[in-house]
Parts: structure tokens; C-alpha cells; sequence
């Protein structure tokens, strides 16, 4: 027996709730040897006061993707950074202004780089310095964020830690010039875990993913260690053929 098609008598959605969709973008960074995120205070009841991830409504005549950069530019004054969609949150009860479907973005990028904006440009002159401050906070000290952005920094930083073990996203963070045990740090402090230093070395150096460049550090007060850059070309050479980046 052929199945009916349930959408045959669809002419209009007008009969359907209506929701707003939103979009929360979470932006990591590694400075100074941690990993931090990109907060700014909300100024909604009742989460007056919180720190929120940065996030706004998609206007109605925008695509999602394109109101995730205009948001990030306008709250923070950050273009050009790379957005990797992570999940759709829509709990019925997340928004205190009503049906709220969110959409969360990550981006993982060197602090340095990127010159964060202190002020939005959406709010009026006297209350930018209240609320909407944007500022780094270390991922180890965050506690209460406003809505439900606990629950999607969390998710975020789930896949973080996911695209990290399968491909060498974390090298743009590092010097041009670095140690292996600085690349280590990275990958520890990004996943939250403590690696074995052997096993880790050899996982690494086997992947051929970096060159020897014959220097050493420079002016330490510990024995001088050998300095490594991220070949690129290698990289993309290994891409082809399918490379499994498991750490």
C-alpha cells in the first residue's frame, strides 16, 4: 500500500507556533598557555548580571551562517573567524521571552590575533560599559552563565576536543617556531587531560607532520630544546590520502 504524503495538504504554516531562532557562537582561544572563552554579561531577567556566551535573533531576511558573523562582528568586533556549526538547541523552556531555537557555533582561535571590541554597537552609549563588556574568561573559572549556555559551551567544547583528535587544527595557536613540549601543553590544556609524554612524542613524530627546522630555544635557563614548524604541504599531501589524526 502506498504511504501517504503528510505534507500534500500543506499550503500554510500559519496553524503552527511560531519561535524566534537565535544563534549563540562560542569562541575559544588559547593565550598565555590556557584555554578561555569569549563572554559578555546579559542584560535579560532574570539572568541580569550573568555572563553569556555571544549570541543574538537571526534577523528574518538572513541565513543562519550569516547572521552567526554579523552577530560575532557587531557584539564583539571580530571578522573573518572561521564558524563550525555544533547543534540546534530548542528546549521549550530555555528563553525567557518564549519559543527560542538556537543555533551554536564554535571557533577556536590565537588570542593575540583577534582585538576584541569592549562595546556593542547595539546597545545605547550608557549601558555598553554595563553589560555588554566582551572578555575573555578562563574555561577552568566559568560557573553560572546565563539560558542554558552552560549546557552549549559544554556540548561545543565536547566537539572541540573531538576535532582536535582528528585533524592538527591546534597548530595556528603555536608560535612558528615551536617545542614539542609546547605542543603538548596545547593539546593538554585543550582537552582537559594530562598526556603521557613518551607516547604522545612518538604519535606525533610519526605522523611526519613536522619538520625539523635544525634550531634550538634560545635564551632559557633550562636545557635549550629543539625547535619544530608544521608542514603544511605534508599536511595536505596526508589529507588526500585519507590521514587518520589520532591522538
Amino acid at each position: 500500500m502506498r504511504k501517504r504524503n503528510i505534507n500534500v495538504d500543506l499550503t500554510s504554516i500559519d496553524a503552527y507556533f511560531k519561535a524566534g531562532i537565535s544563534v549563540d557562537c562560542v569562541i575559544f582561544g588559547f593565550d598565555e598557555n590556557e584555554l578561555k572563552v569569549l563572554l559578555m554579561r546579559c542584560n535579560m531577567e532574570p539572568y541580569v548580571g550573568l555572563w553569556s556566551l555571544i549570541g543574538d535573533m537571526v534577523h528574518i531576511d538572513e541565513g543562519i551562517d550569516e547572521a552567526a558573523h554579523r552577530i560575532l562582528k557587531y557584539r564583539t568586533g571580530l571578522e573573518n573567524v572561521y564558524l563550525e556549526q555544533v547543534k540546534t538547541f530548542g528546549s521549550t523552556e530555555r528563553h525567557p521571552l518564549g519559543r527560542v531555537v538556537s543555533v551554536a557555533y564554535y571557533s577556536l582561535v590565537k588570542i593575540s590575533d583577534y582585538k576584541v571590541s569592549t562595546t556593542s554597537r547595539y546597545l545605547e552609549e550608557e549601558w555598553q560599559n554595563i553589560y555588554n563588556e566582551a572578555h575573555w574568561h578562563s574555561i577552568d573559572d566559568i560557573t553560572d552563565l546565563a539560558f542554558d549556555h552552560n549546557k552549549i559551551l559544554e556540548e561545543s567544547l565536547n566537539c572541540l576536543r573531538k576535532h582536535v583528535r582528528e585533524e592538527p587544527v591546534g597548530f595556528n595557536l603555536l608560535p612558528e617556531k615551536f617545542t614539542l613540549s609546547q605542543l603538548q601543553n596545547l593539546y593538554e590544556r585543550i582537552l582537559g587531560v594530562k598526556l603521557d609524554k613518551r607516547n604522545f612524542r612518538k604519535k606525533i613524530l610519526n605522523m611526519k607532520l613536522l619538520k625539523d627546522i635544525k634550531e634550538t630555544q634560545q635564551n632559557v635557563a633550562h636545557r635549550p630544546a629543539k625547535l619544530y614548524s608544521f608542514d603544511q604541504e605534508r599536511y595536505q599531501q596526508l589529507i588526500e590520502k585519507g590521514l587518520i589524526f589520532d591522538l
